[in-house]
């Protein structure tokens, strides 16, 4: 690449020339001779061209801009119009030099191209900085015809025709100037010949310009070349016509001398001394062009079609040498790869001619190997009987007693030591302490190895050690199938499915052993018809074809026979060995853990997006609409992923539980620990954000309750404050309640808990429900009240509930109307409490249904909350929905007075036990209650319970 070096003499010596108001040296310059080439018409007097003697120079400019340009920034802020940079010609899409003759608005500039002389508008991102190496001055001059000027008040259409005319005069023609004076501005005035043509004369001849006045009398001043002064200069600058300023025109105008486009000119520019007009390449033949003897207008049409054929051969040229780089480049890759496939295939051919020559014998050696494993199998393995012996261990439990073997005794012991050292891992929180323990209960499982091994080997020298060995062995090989077998189990189901697998795998393994010794009998013959083929003592005459030709096929089925009985022989085993040596492993819960950390942010992108749509003036509806597809899309994903999440948790749960309990120490990360403690409730990948949630603002008096859509379903969320104490406390009493329903789940009468999870960035707990709106028992009698069948079947869901909970020692505490739902009128579950109380803090003085309380008379005195008290709030609204809002009269001590209502005998029996009776009722009583055993409408009166009621009201009074 060429450097500023090459260009800073010439750079020195034209700014010398261009200083001054008129620069003119009257021994070197006044009529000094140039030979140009015409690159851009202005007017018809005024054009640029370019010194022949630096056509290299172009050339090198080109190459130096195209490595350079494209990788330089483009300019941005206050551009200086001294400065030249580097800009994208529309046209050809080369970059040249240029400067900014003028900012039309943030975004586009009109700028000219120094070495060319012809403008363009462009972007600025197509402009760019340029280095100092290319800051010299322009390649192109501008000139005017010497002692000529526009006419004043001329015609555009004779304008037009003048700079067409000039043009075909110039344009990308060798041409002598003769140069007479230097304008301010660099423009060179000068008389310019192309051939024996003077091409002024022509042009005033055709009447397109007008000799100066004033130059035509200053002769005296040429002659003598002396310094024509501002007077002169002054002649020289003729008028710029009205029409001057003409836009959107073409230009006889091209960067490297090509003819360009439409150009938008700018006439108040530092360079503009003329008028600055374009003109079109095919205006080039318009007009009679009378030239003189020496330049004809077929002479120039000739010239331009030439020029427009070289460009087109030019541009096809460089079209086939990328094709045919292209050609080679693909030919020379296909060459290499078939060398290589050739190499590849003879390495191939040389293996296969060397495994051919020892093929049979390799193939009998594998075969001879594989039988001999085979027979060891048949000889050692029992469970290949898959059951047989099972009936005669069986038999020989009920017929004989076994001896206890010494080492049992042992292997108890060590037993009960491998569990303790898993216990003792279980409740480590310390890691260094925890990889201790860890590596004790290793050795302990080394011992407990160990002992069963003698244990195996004592019970084998007992007198059935043969029965025993066969069914302990079918005993692990069945753990392994059905896993561990669990206390109260049915056993005539086991037995059922054992003999039913034992049924299929002996049908399986009986066909697959026969298959077996059927091809090895067809090998044993193969080989002794071979051995009298071979024999020449034998005179019975055998062909190769009948001996030699099967053997293929032989070999073939006799390989795949013994392949899949050692297959199906070993699968216990293998089972057995990978369970055993499988370790327990957490990158699955981590790259569920990462998709979720990616859909979130995804989720959290759409949702400010979906923000910034809905604030703005003009927002779309239909983009807004989408977007929320993409919402409701994104957090169902979450949910997904969020429910593997918790599946992946509970795999990992298992695995403490029965054998690995060091893990949430090893994975503390992971938050093994606390999902444990919550009883799989607690999720840490769930928060307040990702949920379109709206307040709850008529259920949100005691505290923050949205509204959300998940997956289908209408989700509440219940707002908590918790602190460090508390958030422990939330968690343990929600783990219980979640434990019992989990137990039961749809049979529990409870109402289920979804999702807990806490605020990161404020001290909240969230505890995520199903809603139910308007299903409570306030808001249903208060619009279309049960009627009795119905309210019967929904409280016998409340009983279930209570009973659920009662067994799991959970005290509700909190039963009242708006507590009990009942859904589709015809189920009764019970709704949760506050997490955040205690049994104590639950109960409400404000706890009543109509006129009656539902706190018992107990919890009235300060006694604690019972089961007992939750089934006198479970009686009185019993009672509430029995009477359907009737008023109520209490006796003494604030208990309802039942008998001043009919109802049926059953349910009166019910509320009067409930009520009266109740340190001797509970929740599973209530379940098996009469009124909930008779049929509908078949409910019968009880003179018994009627009596007896009769009497303890009389006794109370």
């Amino acid at each position: 690449m060429w450097g500023r070096g090459h260009f800073s003499r010439i750079s020195v010596a034209e700014s010398a020339s261009f200083s001054g108001i008129v620069q003119m040296d009257e021994d070197m310059h006044y009529n000094k001779v140039e030979d140009v080439v015409g690159s851009h018409v202005e007017d018809a007097v005024t054009f640029w061209a370019q010194s022949i003697n630096r056509n290299s120079d172009i050339v090198k400019i080109g190459c130096s801009l195209s490595e350079v340009c494209p990788h330089a920034n483009s300019v941005f802020g206050n551009l200086d119009p001294k400065k030249i940079y580097g800009g994208l010609f529309s046209e050809d899409k080369c970059w040249y030099r240029c400067k900014v003759l003028k900012i039309i608005n943030d975004e586009k500039c009109l700028v000219r191209y120094i070495d060319y002389g012809n403008t363009e508008i462009l972007n600025r991102s197509d402009i760019v900085e340029i280095p100092l190496d290319l800051q010299f001055s322009s390649v192109a001059k501008k000139y005017r015809l010497w002692g000529l000027q526009i006419p004043s008040g001329q015609e555009v259409t004779q304008f037009d025709q003048g700079r067409t005319f000039l043009g075909s005069l110039i344009f990308e023609k060798e041409i002598k100037m003769r140069i007479k004076a230097t304008y301010q501005d660099g423009t060179v005035i000068a008389q310019a010949e192309y051939g024996s043509v003077d091409i002024g004369e022509e042009v005033a001849k055709k009447g397109f310009a007008e000799k100066s006045k004033l130059t035509s009398s200053s002769n005296t001043c040429e002659e003598k070349k002396s310094d024509p002064g501002p007077l002169v200069l002054r002649n020289f600058k003729s008028p710029i016509p009205s029409w001057g300023h003409r836009s959107n025109q073409s230009a006889f105008t091209r960067p490297k001398g090509r003819l360009s486009g439409r150009m938008t000119l700018d006439s108040k520019n530092e360079n503009d001394a003329g008028n600055h007009v374009t003109f079109p390449k095919e205006n080039l033949t318009i007009g009679d062009f009378n030239l003189g003897s020496n330049v004809s207008l077929a002479k120039i049409k000739q010239d331009q079609k030439l020029i427009e054929e070289n460009e087109r051969l030019k541009n096809e040229k460089e079209v086939l040498l990328e094709s045919y780089k292209a050609l080679q480049s693909k030919v020379e890759q296909t060459a290499q790869e078939l060398q290589q496939e050739k190499a590849t295939t003879m390495d191939l051919t040389k293996h296969l001619e060397n495994t051919l020559k020892t093929r049979v014998g390799t193939r009998m050696e594998n075969l001879a190997a594989k039988v001999e494993m085979l027979k060891e199998i048949r000889r050692v393995n029992i469970n290949v009987r898959f059951g047989n012996d099972l009936s005669d261990a069986l038999q020989v439990l009920d017929e004989e007693c076994f001896t206890i073997p010494a080492s049992l005794t042992e292997l108890e012991r060590i037993w009960a030591e491998y569990n303790l050292a898993q216990e003792n891992i279980q409740t480590c929180e310390n890691v260094n302490e925890g990889s201790i323990l860890i590596a004790k209960r290793n050795e302990v499982q080394q011992k407990l190895n160990m002992a069963v091994e003698i244990f195996i080997l004592e019970v084998d020298e007992l007198p059935l050690n043969k029965r025993l060995k066969t069914l302990q062995d079918l005993s692990t090989s069945l753990e392994a199938v059905y896993g561990q077998a669990k206390e109260g189990t049915n056993s005539e189901e086991i037995l059922k499915k054992f003999y039913d697998w034992k049924y299929d795998k002996r049908k399986e393994f009986t066909s697959v052993r026969s298959e077996t010794e059927v091809s090895l009998q067809r090998l044993v013959a193969w080989f002794q018809n071979t051995v009298k083929a071979f024999d020449l003592s034998v005179e019975e005459s055998q062909t190769s074809e009948d001996t030699i030709s099967s053997l293929d096929e032989i070999l073939e089925k006799t390989e795949s026979s013994i392949c899949k009985e050692l297959e199906i022989s070993l699968i216990f085993k293998k089972q057995i060995i990978e369970c055993f040596n499988k370790s327990p492993n957490v990158d699955h819960l981590l790259s569920i853990k990462k998709t979720l950390k990616n859909l979130k942010a995804r989720l959290r992108w759409k949702l400010v997006e979906k923000n910034n749509l809905e604030e703005s003036d003009d927002h779309d509806g239909s983009e807004i609409e989408k977007i929320k597809q993409e919402i409701t899309q994104l957090r169902n994903s979450v949910f997904q992923e969020i429910y593997r999440e918790q599946e992946e948790y509970e795999k990992l749960n298992s695995l403490v539980q029965k054998w690995f309990p060091e893990l949430p120490l090893l994975y503390p990360e992971i938050g093994l620990l606390k999902y444990m403690n919550s009883g799989g409730l607690l999720t840490m990948s769930l928060e307040r954000d990702l949920l379109d949630a709206e307040p709850m603002k008529e259920l949100s008096s005691k505290r923050p309750l949205v509204c959300s859509e998940v997956n289908g379903q209408i989700i509440l969320l219940k707002g908590y404050s918790v602190d460090v104490d508390t958030e422990a406390r939330v968690i343990q009493r929600a783990a219980a309640y979640h434990r019992a329903w989990r137990d039961a789940r749809e049979d529990s009468g409870l109402l289920p808990l979804i999702f807990l999870f806490l605020c990161k960035s404020d001290p909240m707990a969230y505890l995520m429900v199903p809603y139910y709106p308007r299903a409570n028992l306030s808001a249903v009698q208060a619009s279309v009240p049960l009627t009795s069948e119905e309210a019967l079947k929904v409280m016998k869901g409340v009983a279930q509930g209570l009973h659920t909970l009662h067994k799991a020692a959970i005290v509700h505490g909190s039963l009242h109307q708006n507590n009990v739902f009942a859904l589709n009128r015809e189920q009764g579950i019970v709704g949760d409490f506050d997490f955040t109380k205690s049994v104590s803090q639950r109960v409400s003085v404000n706890m009543v249904v109509g006129d009656l309380s539902l706190i018992s008379p107990e919890l009235k005195m300060g006694k604690p909350a019972s089961p007992s008290s939750d089934l006198y709030a479970y009686g009185c609204l019993l009672l509430w929905l029995s009477v359907q809002n009737q008023k109520f009269e209490t006796n003494e001590d604030g208990i309802p007075k039942v008998d001043q209502f009919h109802l049926d005998c059953n349910v009166k029996s019910l509320i009067y036990s409930l009520i009266y009776c109740r340190s001797s009722m509970t929740a599973e009583q209530v379940l098996n209650a009469e009124c909930f055993l008779v049929p509908k409408g078949k409910s019968t009166p009880n003179p018994e319970k009627d009596t007896e009621y009769t009497e303890y009201k009389e006794n109370k009074n």
